[in-house]
């Protein structure tokens, strides 16, 4: 298992300044909120004020939000809390003809120039154009590595082969394809338990931090999936629709941090939810 500190120990220093952007330097672990649904799925709720809704997650102490280049300026606050960028450089729509299929739609000097702490790509291991995704990671990595900026690869088996996309072996075969093609952070869903979910922690050589998915029945079901990550060895989370769709985005991503960060148990911090 490795943590996100012992991983920046790894980088050079152009790629350390970026990542303590994106972490906490007391807890070495991080919480993004990525809002990039709105090529994907369209203008789905809680994104219609982009401002309001990073505003409101910066409040609630998320270390990073996770943007495609269009929207940046949308969202850019300009005053209060610091909060980080990563620039989401791959999509596709839920009305293409393939869902499954990323392809690159941005680029690392995109995101320098953007003032990105860090870009990330999304590969579906499995989909029918793995190979495609494959290569763009390769290359994604080596320009990130050329230009000093940390990489985040969502990395999920999806594909004809797959039963289950959290599948524990499949899991961990998706998070380590993301290693082994040169990723600094690996973003991928939660088994569902503690036990499995530690097997992928320890088969991946770089942090791991898991996908909220969709919008969950219940608080207390997103707030206790974060805590049993977290015991696995989790290096922190990527929370969308059950933030920004929050009633109140601001301190349910208060209440994550808080385990994240803190050491909270779910139900302690849903106590944060109910005042």
């Amino acid at each position: 298992m490795t943590s996100i500190r012992e991983r920046m120990e790894q980088m050079n220093i152009g790629k350390r300044i970026r990542m303590e952007r994106i972490i906490d330097r007391e807890s070495g672990r991080s919480v993004i909120v990525p809002m990039d649904h709105g090529v994907t799925l369209g203008p789905v709720r809680g994104l219609e004020d982009m401002r309001r809704a990073v505003n409101a997650v910066a409040e609630g102490g998320a270390n990073a939000v996770l943007l495609h280049k269009g929207i940046v300026v949308a969202g850019h606050r300009g005053y209060g809390r610091d909060i980080g960028l990563v620039l989401h450089i791959s999509a596709s729509t839920s009305l293409g003809p393939d869902p499954l299929n990323k392809v690159l739609v941005a680029s690392v000097e995109e995101g320098i120039k953007l003032g990105a702490d860090a870009v990330s790509i999304h590969v579906n291991v499995g989909a029918e154009n793995e190979p495609e995704m494959l290569q763009s990671l390769g290359m994604v990595a080596m320009e990130c590595e050329e230009w000093g900026m940390p990489l985040l690869a969502m990395m999920y088996p999806r594909g004809p082969k797959v039963k289950s996309e959290h599948d524990p072996e499949m899991v961990k075969h998706a998070a380590r394809v993301g290693a082994e093609l040169g990723a600094d952070i690996v973003k991928t869903n939660y088994t569902g338990d503690v036990d499995s979910f530690k097997d992928v922690i320890r088969s991946c050589p770089v942090p791991i931090i898991i996908a909220g998915g969709p919008r969950a029945k219940t608080d207390e079901e997103v707030l206790e999936m974060v805590e049993c990550a977290m015991e696995a060895g989790a290096s922190g989370v990527s929370i969308g629709r059950n933030v920004f769709q929050h009633d109140d985005p601001m301190r349910m991503t208060m209440a994550i941090s808080k385990i994240v960060h803190d050491g909270f148990s779910a139900k302690e911090a849903l106590e944060i939810l109910k005042k």
